[in-house]
């Protein structure tokens, strides 16, 4: 099923200079209509920084091996950055060697949608969050078992929320890992 999308910003500036796929931005067109959580753009520049702004919102990348989490190895959850939706737990996080955090599987499928995305002369899974729409990277399948999948997202989409914290926040929402 196609996940909703919004019209493409055509913005295709990124920061750093990388020949990985996964350091390509993303041209795919995402209709958010249906998103949870509606913003207008000049909303989402108060609530982020620019680089949040230019990879969620504009479908960006950011910089391999200089961003925030490519090399954390805390205990916790990663949220989208633009809302209170958990994506990736840190235990399905593993090295990839691209120098952007990587994941075997989304902590809910539901909450990580995809998009194909046929730019740059070839053909790649975006991944964006379902209920904000915000871009977080591509799906890539080339990764570990057991999901033989590689999850490539840029830091700049992602907020960490260490283990114990997590544990709070479920336990205030009634024990659901539901974003919200």
């Amino acid at each position: 099923m196609k996940k909703p999308s919004l019209p493409s910003t055509g913005d295709t500036s990124r920061v750093g200079d990388s020949k990985s796929a996964c350091g390509l931005p993303s041209q795919a067109v995402i209709d958010l209509s249906r998103a949870a959580i509606q913003k207008t753009a000049a909303e989402w520049q108060r609530l982020l920084t620019p680089v949040q702004y230019r990879v969620a919102r504009q479908q960006g990348t950011e910089p391999p091996f200089r961003n925030a989490y490519w090399d954390h190895h805390e205990d916790g959850v990663y949220f989208s950055v633009c809302s209170e939706t958990p994506l990736f737990d840190s235990r399905d996080k593993f090295e990839s060697g691209t120098g952007w955090p990587s994941f075997t599987k989304a902590i809910e499928p539901a909450f990580a949608a995809e998009t194909t995305d046929a730019s740059h002369g070839m053909t790649r899974t975006e991944v964006h969050c379902a209920v904000d729409g915000a871009h977080l990277g591509h799906v890539f399948p080339d990764g570990p078992a057991p999901t033989g999948l590689r999850y490539c997202i840029n830091s700049a989409a992602l907020r960490f929320m260490p283990r114990k914290e997590y544990e709070g926040w479920l336990a205030a929402r009634g024990g659901e890992g539901k974003a919200s």
